[in-house]
Formats: C-alpha cells, structure tokens, sequence
C-alpha cells in the first residue's frame, strides 16, 4: 500500500503540468467527473458540459435552494391577460464576454433554441404563441394558456440549462453544437489554454456585474468570482486524483471514488460534502428506435431481471449508507414518488422465467450493443452489472467500453448496430432533475424529438401534459401515480435504485454552493 501511494502522488506530480501565473492571482484547481466534450448546454444533457454552461453564460431566472425560481439576468417581471402575457425586463449593465450588450433579441433567440430541445422549454414552448423582445431591455411572452411555470422552466438548475447568448450563436441550429462559448456569466471560458483531455480553463469576468441584495443560494442570488482563474485538470486514475487532492496540488476532486471515501474522510485537511442532497437516480437506457429494444414486450421481460441492491452494492457497497434500493421512476426525495407498480422490481430474479418471457414477446437473438463508460466508476459499475444482467437473460450481447465523452457523442446516432449505433447505455441523474414530469428526460415519450434512446408513448405524453396543467399539488400527485404506472407498462428505461456522491475539498475552500459544482461564491484561503 505504501508503494502504491508513492506511485499515486508521483504521477500526480507528473500528471499536472505547472503553469507561471500572477504571484497573487487565486486560482482554483477541480477535478472534473470527466473531460469537458461539448461546449454547448443546449445539445447536449451531460452534467458536464451543464457545469461548464453555469461557468459561462447566465440564465433570465436562478433556482435556490428551496427549488423557487428567483429572478437573475432579469430585473423583474409582470404578469398579464390572466397570466398568458409575461414582461420579463433586463438588468442594467449586463455585457457578452466579447463586450457587447445584452439585449431582449439575445435573450429570445436564446430562448427558442433552448426551447427546440428541452423538455421543460418544448412545453413552454408548445405553451407560447409567440415571445419577442418589445425593446433592447422587454422580452414578451404572449401564450395560449397560462403557464405558472414560466419562471422554472427558464431558471431550471438540472440538465440542458436555458443558456443566454448573443444572438449571432442563438441562431445555430439547435441540433449543432455551437463552437464557441461566449456567455455573459461569472467566468470566461479560454478557448486559447483548452487540452483535450487534460485541461480545460475559465478565467474571472472583469465586466461580470452581480444581482445586487440577498445572499448566494444554488443558482440565485449575486454570482461573485472571489477567484481569478478556475483549471479544470482531467485526472482518470482515482488513485492519482486522491494523491493529488492530498498533497494540495488540486483544491477540489468533484466526484471521488466511492471506494477512497473512507481514506479521504481521515484527512484532516480534507472536507467531504453533499452538494445535492435528492440523490442520484440511476438507469439502463433502451434505444427504442432499433430491435430488439423497439419492442415494449421485451423491455418489459428485463423488469424481471433487475436486483436493485445488486447494482447499487456494485457502485457503492463499501459505503451502505450512500445508497438505497426500492426506487421507481421518480426519486424518493420527490414528492410524486410513489409505490405505484412497484411490484415489477421487488422479486428476486429468475432468469429462467425472463428467458421464457423474452422468447415469447419476440426475442430472436438480435445483437444487444451495450455501452459502458470506464472512466466513470459509478457508471462502470453499472454497466458491467447491468451486461452480466443481459447475459444471464440470453440476450445476445456485446460489450462496448469507451469513455464517457464518447458515449455521450455516440448515443445520438439513430443508426442501427450494424451501423455504429447502439443499443443500451448506462446513467444516473441528479435526483432534481427527475423530481417532477417537467424535467424528467428519461419520462419524456415524444419520439425522435426526445432524449437520446426517442421513447414513444403517447399515454405517457398525454399524462405529462395533464400533470403540466394540474391546478394543484394533490392532483399533480394522482397524475404522477398514473404515470409510473404507465411507465411500468412502456419501460422508457429500467430504473436501478439511486446513491449519493460526496464531493470533496481541501478545508482552506470555503462558501461552495449546494446544487452543482458552482465556482463563485467560494474563496481559497
């Protein structure tokens, strides 16, 4: 062991390059889940790439702690015609990072490409006759029927956030990434210093002007930049990163190994916290376009075949407390949880009964392409599991293990498996963003318009639509019943219990924010 904890604080010497900087400029080292494979928030649900968008560009509302929407970009608003016309009006003094003003138009375009992709934003969307910017500082929503939600849906915290840009980007096709990322928030992205798989660096916004009053809460409240450069330095080998975050060569390791949890909390200069306290939802995503997976009866069959526990041990059993089986299709934290046919996933698995079951809903020997990332443990304990699930059941199956940025890429082909594509892979979700049908990506049943894998069901997006439109919590809840029910029969995705992931810090890092890796508000000692 010591042997190995040489070796480990060796290459984590080598593995970060020194770099001459200011004497008295603060910058902040991170360790990401993974390296940074797109730019653009709006293409992509990536949590990564999500983090890097909150760095970057700013949003019209912010989301606290206690999952409000709080005006950001925006000054304020008025509600009219019964809540189906909205007056949102700009900040002073909110600048591009290319030094331009910000402007309604901006704020438009962004909104309608954002709103071409996300769930959330295409039933704000399907909501709106039109949106347009009145002047430089009034964008204007004129809608069908009131949509209450207005503010949540554009502040939303969980994944493909509504990132405001100028125009001239916001005009991109929303199903191309954009290829560069100028925003108007905190920090700068600095597209010069960019290595892939290596390094990517953010420098402080000098032209950043904070929301003045109250305090800093997830995403509202005044972004302030205490540090002047945040590194983002890739290391893959935990051992490597947990040498690193020791010596103090990094001042924060995003997502530690579960199984280095124990050795980082004897740490006295280490400081292991919960940024997101709804838990991680994890799944097995089918691609529902191409056999065998575009069969609901098959993907039904697999119900039979899932040991919640099994999974989860695989990704944390060395810490118990850190997981939970039992889950449906919406995490326990929530409040439209429920044990709505959860009868499907309590019995022990009998892979005899599935086989037959598989058989007799079509399964012909059909290739199962099944994608596992090895470069995020959690992710690859969930894939060997869920491969040696498939094996057990008969299926036909062939393993394909890459990092995570290339399956992130590779699972918007539609192209069947003779042809590169794909047939399973393997997430998990911060628990918020599954918390109601609004946000819930794994739920939306819209087809090819849909989150990768294209789930078609129009039950299931006649049922989003009702919840959407629910006077209240306590009928929001009876629809959210009927909806895991339905799920239970369409399986957009098996769900495999939920964990938590503790990140942690140096103890000289103080003021980290709840919600996501977030990069104002703290200071470095």
């Amino acid at each position: 062991m010591q042997r190995r904890g040489f070796l480990a604080a060796a290459a984590a010497t080598l593995a970060i390059p020194h770099i001459s900087r200011a004497a008295d400029q603060k910058i902040l080292r991170f360790i990401p889940q993974v390296d940074l494979p797109l730019l653009d928030p709006v293409t992509t649900s990536a949590y990564i790439t999500r983090n890097h968008g909150f760095a970057v560009f700013d949003t019209l509302f912010g989301q606290d702690s206690t999952y409000a929407a709080q005006p950001q970009m925006v000054e304020g608003f008025v509600t009219e015609a019964d809540g189906k016309t909205w007056r949102l009006t700009l900040r002073e003094g909110l600048r591009f990072h290319d030094d331009t003003p910000v402007l309604a138009r901006d704020c438009v375009a962004s909104i309608i490409r954002w709103g071409k992709r996300d769930a959330f934003g295409q039933a704000l969307m399907a909501a709106t006759d039109t949106v347009f910017a009145a002047d430089d500082k009034t964008i204007v929503f004129q809608l069908k029927w009131a949509f209450p939600s207005l503010p949540a849906a554009l502040g939303k915290v969980s994944s493909s956030m509504c990132p405001m840009m100028p125009e001239r980007l916001a005009l991109t096709d929303p199903f191309t990434a954009i290829k560069e990322a100028v925003g108007s928030g905190p920090f700068k992205y600095v597209a010069s210093e960019r290595v892939p798989g290596a390094l990517t660096v953010y420098s402080r916004f000098e032209g950043y002007v904070p929301r003045s009053g109250g305090v800093a809460d997830w995403t509202a409240g005044p972004k302030i930049a205490h540090v002047d450069r945040v590194e983002w330095r890739v290391i893959p080998d935990a051992s490597t990163a947990a040498a690193a975050l020791k010596t103090g060569q990094v001042d924060w390791w995003q997502e530690p190994a579960l199984d280095l949890i124990s050795s980082l909390r004897r740490d006295p200069n280490i400081r292991l916290l919960d940024l997101d306290p709804t838990g991680l939802p994890a799944m097995m995503r089918f691609n529902h376009l191409q056999p065998p997976f575009n069969n609901p009866a098959i993907r039904r069959a697999l119900l039979g075949a899932v040991d919640q526990a099994a999974f989860m041990e695989a990704v944390a059993g060395a810490e118990p407390g850190l997981w939970k089986a039992g889950t449906g299709y919406f995490p326990s934290t929530s409040t439209m949880a429920s044990t709505a046919g959860m009868e499907a996933l309590k019995a022990k698995p009998d892979y005899a009964k599935v086989k037959a079951d598989l058989a007799a809903a079509g399964y012909n020997g059909e290739r199962v392409v099944v994608m596992v990332a090895t470069d995020l443990p959690a992710l690859a304990a969930l894939g060997l599991v869920g491969a040696d699930m498939l094996k057990q059941c008969g299926m036909n199956i062939d393993v394909q293990s890459t990092d995570w940025g290339s399956i992130i890429q590779r699972r918007a082909t539609k192209e069947p498996v003779e042809k590169g594509g794909w047939s399973v892979f393997f997430t998990s979700f911060f628990g918020l963003d599954q918390f109601t049908p609004a946000t819930h990506l794994g739920l939306r049943a819209n087809g090819a318009s849909g989150w990768f894998g294209w789930a078609d069901s129009p039950k299931l997006e006649s049922l989003r639509n009702d919840w959407l439109r629910a006077p209240d919590i306590a009928t929001q809840k009876q629809i959210a019943t009927q909806i895991q029910l339905q799920a239970f029969m369409d399986v957009p995705y098996l769900p495999l219990g939920e964990y938590s992931q503790p990140t942690a810090v140096r103890k000289e890092i103080t003021g980290l924010l709840k919600g996501l890796p977030m990069f104002w508000n703290l200071q470095k000692a």
